[in-house]
């Protein structure tokens, strides 16, 4: 069933015939059919002023030259193509998704905003070749606040890892970048960034598909200095001290992308904008 099943007059018997289907495949369970077509009943009048055809919807707001903003809410490592599958969401989380998902044809697509952590964080199980599982991830995690929104679960946190950044770059073609929490590392003596991934010795070209391959890889990286100074109150990149904005230079230059806005704290006037 489909949302615009829920205003047609047959979806009773459709919703019916669902549940019989389901008792003939798993047996007979315990469930209030009637009820349930009640409640759904109850839910298609609150939701029917929000329901529209969506292709008409986007179109008719694309000819009339209107601003569209897409929001991704997963990153692209939880895109169920591209992710580290099955660690996964359902949908394409990638810039893909805006054409699937919204029926915005590719050639309408403008700038494209990269928004990234200056560290690196994961929240659930899956392969994370920078975590850092010691005092730098607990650091991270309790400076950062780095909990669930709503179920307050501990977010894993580890370096940067530019090789994720790379790979995410090629798939949605970043414009720029929207570097957030950048603060956080303020008190750190040294900084590290992840830049290669290796088998054996050997470096991989890319993001590996294979989830055992990079449960396997070792990590290199590249150690910078920290800048140990409270950067929160700092409004222009040129007023950021001097290994702050290294910090920021070596990731533009590692993936092509220049940074168009930082993040400095968490209020929101505490952004630098270039």
């Amino acid at each position: 069933l489909r949302v615009h099943h829920l205003f047609d007059d047959t979806f009773a018997e459709k919703f019916r015939k669902i549940v019989e289907g389901r008792f003939k495949r798993y047996g007979y369970f315990e469930y209030d059919t009637e009820a349930e077509i009640e409640r759904y009943k109850g839910l298609a009048a609150r939701l029917k002023p929000y329901v529209v055809d969506a292709v008409s919807y986007m179109h008719a707001s694309l000819q009339a030259n209107k601003r569209i903003l897409v929001e991704g809410a997963n990153a692209l490592m939880l895109d169920i193509d591209y992710g580290t599958y099955p660690f996964v969401t359902s949908s394409n989380t990638a810039i893909g998704g805006v054409c699937t998902g919204l029926a915005i044809p590719p050639k309408q697509i403008g700038r494209i905003i990269g928004v990234i952590k200056a560290y690196t964080t994961r929240v659930g199980g899956g392969p994370f070749p920078s975590e850092q599982l010691n005092e730098i991830g607990t650091t991270l995690q309790e400076v950062g606040h780095e909990y669930g929104t709503t179920t307050g679960r501990k977010r894993r946190c580890g370096w940067l890892d530019l090789v994720v950044l790379k790979y995410s770059t090629m798939i949605n073609g970043y414009d720029v970048l929207n570097l957030t929490k950048l603060d956080v590392l303020d008190g750190l003596e040294e900084i590290k960034v992840a830049v290669k991934y290796k088998i054996d010795d050997k470096e991989l070209d890319g993001f590996p598909a294979d989830l055992d391959l990079l449960g396997r890889v070792t990590v290199e990286y590249v150690t910078l200095p920290g800048w140990k100074t409270d950067i929160s109150k700092i409004r222009t990149f040129e007023s950021l001290p001097e290994k702050c904005r290294e910090y920021v230079e070596f990731i533009e230059n590692f993936l092509g992308v220049k940074m168009g806005w930082i993040g400095v704290g968490p209020s929101r006037d505490a952004m630098i904008t270039r």
